[in-house]
């Protein structure tokens, strides 16, 4: 199946928008997490992931927000299902479980989707998929995780070249700045120690991010971009001093940032 969307930047805002309405009928949610991955997941849906042959895996499970709005953009998910994100009983859980549909895995406990990702390519590679990829998406707190670099470790050793992981680095967890918790710079560098080709661009920069996922495809090993971003970048009505973890957004807040996006799309 070939995702013919938007540009990935008019595709990013598009994201942004469903991620506003989704989060507004509730007042409050992991807002700030489609704002920073918005870029990625557009650059990604509309490139290097081939649905119906490639697998993706939301690590963090509160990441799959931005999973399912770029889904519903890209006629993965019904778009009418967004309307229950978040709400009793459906499918579309505010953090995703093993239920969460249009992605091949999400986790729960944090650090463990580089793991399952590593299953897929591994897997794959058995199977006489070779030409099948799985994208896996991760956090930087989670990189203050053992697991990930034990998988990432695993993944090189076994030369999983079907294997590309991409870092959302927005320096936001939910006790503050990564850089105040945990140092976990250089962050390329230590990808590259593990024996991973790395790249290292702007998150909210389409072209940067094609380019470096294109180099990730013809890397002939486990590849990882890291991609810089921030919890708030795309929405300027939000208060100064927005918790980007965990957005507060009440109806007249979600009034205007929808409207912001709308007058941008428009």
């Amino acid at each position: 199946m070939d995702l013919k969307p938007e540009s990935p930047a008019v595709l990013a805002d598009r994201i942004r928008l469903r991620a506003v309405r989704m989060v507004a009928a509730h007042g409050l949610g992991y807002l700030g997490q489609a704002l920073s991955s918005a870029e990625i997941l557009a650059t990604v849906y509309s490139g290097v992931y081939r649905p119906g042959l490639d697998r993706i895996v939301i690590s963090p499970g509160h990441y799959v927000i931005g999973a399912f709005a770029a889904a519903a953009e890209c006629g993965l998910l019904d778009p009418a299902t967004l309307a229950t994100y978040g709400h009793d009983g459906s499918h579309l859980e505010a953090i995703g479980t093993e239920r969460s549909p249009s992605i091949d895995l999400t986790c729960g406990s944090l650090g463990q989707g580089l793991s399952g990702a590593v299953g897929f390519a591994l897997s794959d590679r058995l199977r006489g998929r070779a030409e099948a990829r799985t994208v896996v998406l991760v956090s930087d707190g989670e990189l203050e995780e053992g697991q990930v670099w034990e998988a990432a470790m695993f993944a090189a050793h076994h030369g999983l070249d079907n294997l590309i992981a991409i870092v959302d680095a927005n320096d936001s967890q939910v006790d503050g700045p990564v850089t105040e918790i945990t140092t976990i710079e250089p962050i390329a560098g230590k990808w590259r120690a593990f024996g991973w080709h790395a790249e290292d661009v702007d998150g909210h920069d389409t072209e940067a991010l094609a380019t470096a996922l294109d180099a990730a495809v013809a890397a002939g090993r486990p590849a990882v971009v890291i991609a810089r971003t921030s919890t708030t970048t795309g929405l300027s009505c939000l208060p100064d001093g927005t918790d980007g973890h965990f957005v507060k957004l009440p109806q007249e807040l979600a009034e205007r940032a929808a409207t912001e996006l709308e007058a941008r799309l428009a």
